[in-house]
């Protein structure tokens, strides 16, 4: 049994279903028990469960800064994780309260709690850490963080959302500030996993989650590890549109959007 995870690698051969080439062929998205594709921009559940099960020991904690529909505090409660989420709108994060309340628990052990605040904020970090004190924790074993990809999907008014960034300049700022302010509760040698794809402006490709990286790895306690290229089903905004897109990408002279990133870091 290994110091990060739960697997026993005597029998690997027994773990087909854990992932480990860097690229994700998934089809569509788990629907099991509290998890739905309703709210927009949520990412499918099967991220946090590989990224859970391969960096993380059952009753260890997660944190989720950009918890939006609750998926990875679900799935924390599937697979007998702590899970602490950060979410910017009160009414997301009512929403994914009640979601995640319908979720049984694998390991009455383990808790999990929604933190409605701005993680850019130093006092939501001081709230992470009351509640670790009162797990009787110092730190967290995984990070995940999935934020807007910058000002594709508006998901609200306020100027905190980082969709609502006046730049791309000042989205990689703010982002950068936030993985700041939780790495030091990183346990050293766990994982960062930062979920984002890129954008289209002006019918030029902007490589957003590249250029999130390059800002990322500016922290010297990160230590990039995997670059995961994650295929994307029955996106949303094209629903019911192939045609029309492979006819407005031939026209165009572009290829359509079908992949995210998943930049895997790990802290020194």
């Amino acid at each position: 049994m290994t110091k990060i995870n739960d697997l026993n690698l005597d029998n690997w051969k027994d773990y087909s279903d854990i992932l480990t080439d860097s690229l994700w062929i998934l089809g569509e998205r788990d629907k099991y028990g509290a998890h739905n594709g309703e709210y927009h921009g949520n990412f499918i559940p099967q991220i946090p469960n590989q990224l859970m099960r391969r960096f993380t020991r059952q009753g260890d904690v997660v944190l989720d800064t950009f918890l939006g529909s609750g998926t990875t505090l679900i799935e924390c409660k599937r697979l007998g994780r702590c899970g602490i989420g950060i979410e910017l709108l009160p009414q997301v994060a009512n929403s994914a309260q009640q979601r995640i309340l319908q979720e049984s628990l694998l390991d009455k052990s383990t808790y999990t709690e929604i933190i409605n605040a701005n993680s850019v904020d130093e006092k939501t970090k001081d709230n992470v850490i009351s509640i670790l004190k009162s797990w009787g924790r110092k730190n967290v074993q995984l990070i995940i963080m999935h934020p807007p990809y910058y000002d594709i999907i508006k998901f609200s008014d306020d100027p905190d959302d980082l969709c609502n960034s006046i730049s791309i300049e000042d989205f990689l700022f703010k982002f950068n500030r936030i993985v700041i302010n939780y790495l030091e509760l990183l346990e050293k040698k766990h994982y960062l996993a930062i979920v984002v794809g890129d954008k289209y402006t002006n019918s030029q490709w902007i490589p957003l989650s590249f250029y999130l990286m390059q800002e990322v790895m500016k922290n010297d306690a990160l230590t990039l590890k995997s670059i995961i290229i994650k295929n994307m089903v029955n996106n949303r905004a094209k629903r019911n549109q192939e045609q029309l897109w492979r006819y407005r990408a031939l026209v165009g002279g572009f290829y359509i959007f079908r992949h995210e990133y998943i930049l895997l870091f790990q802290k020194r």
